[in-house]
């Protein structure tokens, strides 16, 4: 397809059998199957043990460190009727903006008993978010009394093994509300053995929101406004990507948060000094940088930092399709998530894998 023409959201859609969707995460963590897609479009039936033989010495691996944090509760507003309140960011110790389900919607000042024990005050509206006033520490709340934000899809109510497999093992910073589940793939015995072999690894931090389960609804994308997300990409990460370019090394994003993450840093370096754009045969000399993004990546765009990447299989019309989209072709897309179907991969978080190779040529 020819990406001069206006793309629309009827571009990323697919018949998913439901049975195909992932309710329980594999065995164990490496256990997934893996889609391999070359820089040429080629695909190979893999499983995800075989990534090390993917991989290069010299390539670097980065993650997204973010936590998820144990985002909804369940309550009632003073007039009794019945809440369902999922924190979507934690903005100061005591203050969050979150979603709220109820009969209707709670006013300004009224408060909400969560989880028969925690008051909250209803401060007032951001957009689509309220903004709820905490007694105690957020994060302490939900830790005690908060259940796992499972996604949408996932019908089961979450239990003590979500709370562990719905985690990256090397997570860290507390915030998100979603996993960057990429990164569920991976065991520390796998993170050994790529060290072993000469893979390097990094971090950045990106707090994935609700909002990366929403479809895009417009038609047209170039319509479609991104929800917010906080993300950092730290010196030592900057650092790592340059060491790695410098011994001929890929740069490879474990999941499209951390793709997201790179590329804001890099959008806003050049939305700061756009003379660093480089040449498309140039490396670009990533900066640090921290911040807000509302990065929306589509077919057409020339990424700046992002050689490869490991990633799921995402939602029909939602915004990470068309990430990928943008790396690989959308033809080439289309072609795996068939293929995909026909072979019966198990689809979204809990789902199989892809290591995707960008192709260079679009």
């Amino acid at each position: 397809m020819n990406v001069s023409t206006p793309l629309t959201v009827a571009d990323f859609d697919y018949d998913l059998p439901v049975e195909l969707i992932a309710q329980v995460p594999a065995a164990t963590r490496r256990a997934s199957r893996l889609l391999h897609i070359n820089e040429q479009g080629a695909s190979a039936d893999l499983v995800f043990t075989d990534l090390p033989a993917l991989l290069r010495p010299n390539d670097l691996l980065v993650f997204n460190d973010t936590r998820v944090i144990k985002a909804r509760l369940f309550g009632q507003k003073t007039t009794g009727g019945k809440v369902e309140v999922l924190i979507e960011r934690i903005t100061e110790e005591n203050l969050a903006l979150a979603h709220v389900r109820s009969s209707k919607s709670p006013v300004t000042g009224s408060q909400l008993r969560l989880a028969d024990a925690v008051d909250v005050t209803v401060l007032g509206r951001a957009d689509d978010l309220f903004i709820l006033k905490f007694e105690q520490p957020v994060l302490e709340v939900l830790e005690r009394y908060g259940a796992m934000p499972l996604p949408p899809y996932i019908t089961h109510t979450p239990d003590a093994q979500d709370d562990q497999r719905y985690q990256t093992v090397y997570a860290r910073a507390p915030g998100a509300v979603a996993a960057p589940t990429a990164g569920l793939h991976f065991d520390q015995a796998m993170l050994d053995q790529l060290i072993h072999l000469g893979v390097s690894t990094a971090f950045v931090t990106l707090h994935v929101g609700a909002g990366t389960f929403q479809p895009v609804r417009v038609d047209r994308l170039s319509e479609h406004i991104m929800h917010a997300e906080w993300y950092t990409v730290p010196e030592a990460t900057t650092q790592a990507i340059a060491h790695a370019r410098t011994l001929g090394g890929r740069v490879i994003a474990v999941g499209t948060t951390s793709v997201r993450a790179l590329e804001s840093a890099a959008k806003a370096q050049l939305e700061a000094a756009p003379e660093q754009q480089a040449e498309p045969d140039q490396a670009f000399a990533l900066t640090p940088h921290a911040g807000d993004t509302r990065l929306f990546i589509t077919p057409g765009y020339r990424y700046q930092v992002v050689d490869a990447m490991v990633t799921n299989f995402h939602l029909p019309q939602s915004t990470l399709l068309m990430l990928v989209a943008a790396m690989i072709g959308l033809d080439t897309m289309k072609a795996a998530y068939a293929h995909a179907i026909a072979e019966r991969y198990r689809f979204f978080s809990y789902g199989d894998a892809m290591f995707l190779e960008r192709n260079h040529t679009l």
